[in-house]
């Protein structure tokens, strides 16, 4: 395999780093969620890459192709349910930060803590 022409696992890598160092480096919690939205979209590009099969078909049987090479969907059922998730996880994380705004005014992380210290 070429190095360069594995450019899916490099654009897996790439969003897979931005999303870590949006979740590690910025206080706001709305930035946050979206550094996990990335993150997620990595994971889910390597398991659709990882699906994809040189020469394969849809697995649907038919008569006289008895050699034929097939690609597995489970993987693209996977990847539906995660989405699927991620986006619930997404709205409840969403919810969690109007919550905590109402309650302590602001959405950068370092300030809650500051404010729950001093109680």
């Amino acid at each position: 395999m070429e190095f360069l022409g594995l450019y899916n696992y490099w654009v897996f890598a790439v969003l897979l780093m931005i999303g870590f160092y949006v979740v590690i480096a910025r206080p706001n919690m709305i930035k946050k969620l979206l550094g996990l939205s990335i993150f997620q979209a990595a994971v889910f590009l390597l398991y659709i890459t990882m699906d994809k099969v040189d020469g394969g078909t849809a697995p649907i049987i038919k008569k006289g192709m008895e050699d034929a090479i097939y690609s597995n969907p489970l993987p693209q059922v996977l990847i539906l349910t995660a989405i699927v998730v991620g986006i619930s996880t997404t709205a409840l994380g969403l919810a969690l930060v109007v919550r905590i705004y109402e309650a302590y005014g602001t959405i950068e992380e370092d300030e809650t803590q500051q404010r729950d210290l001093k109680q």
